[in-house]
Parts: structure tokens; C-alpha cells; sequence
């Protein structure tokens, strides 16, 4: 059966200019950083970090986000970055050590923070969009002696309505940080 690429990016959309701006902020990357993207999505983190660090590993669940950040990471050809199809906890258990991370999927949100933990990573940003999930993360941080802050992000963007210009607004977004070394 022959498999069909997908010219549109995965659901969820790329992570907006805005919020990807403090996230990179926070995560502090340096050049000998090796990074994660855990739940890269579109990859447009990972995108953003490859510039930044010596390694990329961007990792998601969905098969159709893995070929959507492999063919936008070979577009812009950035060669620091692997893509990992699977879960983040299963793929954090196969490393020796990481510097830095972004957590954008929520599913097993805990065990992720646990394995990130035992690498005493430096830096961790989770992004959520549901209270639920913020709470799950600040306490598994907690938890762990990694929580720094939560940035509650209300971003809106003007837009032409007849003469004048509005503001729309996008979904308010939970930058949470943590680590080691705090972010």
C-alpha cells in the first residue's frame, strides 16, 4: 500500500511566533546544548533550536508529524536534527544525558517530567493550553524540586475590520519552566 505524504502540517499547528519567542527565552539554549522537542508537532521548535545548539531530537507519537518535521528540517537544512517516531518517555529512557527540553504533548506528561528528572536536564518549558495539564506539570515539578514559574500567555494580534483595526486574540497558552538550573 502506498503511503501518502501530506502537504499540510500535522493537527495542532506550529507553536505561534509570539510564544515561540518566550519559549526560546526561557530554554536558554547554548551551542553545545543537545535538545529535545518532545511532541514537536510541526517542528518548528526544533527548527528554531538547530540554529542554537549542537543536537536536535525532535520526537513525536504521530508518524504524520515525524515526516512533516523531517521534510521541513531537510527544507531548511538543518542537519542537527534526528526525528524520533514514538513516545517521549520511551525515547528519554534511551539517552545518556540532555541539556535542554521542550515538552509540547501532554500525553504522559508525568512520566515525561520523571525521565527528564533522572537526566537532570538543565532547562525544561512545557507549553499547555489546558488548565489540567499546566496543574499535572507544575506538580510533577514540584515534585521533583525542578519548578521555577508558569508565564500565562494572552497574545493578541490586530486585524483590519472596515477602516479601523481590532485585536483578535489567540488561545492563552501555559509556559511552564523548570529544571535543574531553573530558566
Amino acid at each position: 500500500m502506498e503511503r501518502k505524504e501530506s502537504r499540510s502540517p500535522p493537527a495542532g499547528g506550529p507553536t505561534k511566533e509570539e510564544i515561540l519567542a518566550i519559549v526560546l527565552g526561557k530554554l536558554g539554549l547554548q551551542p553545545d546544548d543537545t535538545f529535545a522537542d518532545l511532541g514537536c508537532g510541526t517542528g518548528r521548535v526544533s527548527l528554531e533550536a538547530a540554529g542554537r545548539v549542537h543536537a536536535v531530537y525532535a520526537v513525536d507519537r504521530r508518524e504524520e508529524a515525524c515526516e512533516w518535521t523531517r521534510r521541513q528540517a531537510a527544507e531548511a537544512g538543518a542537519r542537527n536534527i534526528s526525528v524520533h517516531h514514538g513516545e517521549n518517555a520511551a525515547f528519554l529512557s534511551t539517552l545518556p544525558r540532555l541539556d535542554a527540553a521542550f515538552v509540547g504533548g501532554s500525553q504522559g506528561i508525568e512520566e515525561v517530567i520523571s525521565r527528564l528528572s533522572v537526566l537532570n536536564v538543565r532547562t525544561v518549558v512545557i507549553n499547555a493550553v489546558m488548565l489540567e495539564t499546566a496543574h499535572r506539570a507544575v506538580s510533577a515539578l514540584r515534585d521533583r524540586g525542578m519548578f521555577r514559574e508558569v508565564i500565562m500567555a494572552n497574545i493578541a494580534k490586530s486585524h483590519q475590520i472596515g477602516s479601523g483595526i481590532m485585536f483578535r486574540p489567540l488561545d492563552p497558552v501555559y509556559i511552564i519552566c523548570g529544571g535543574r538550573d531553573g530558566c
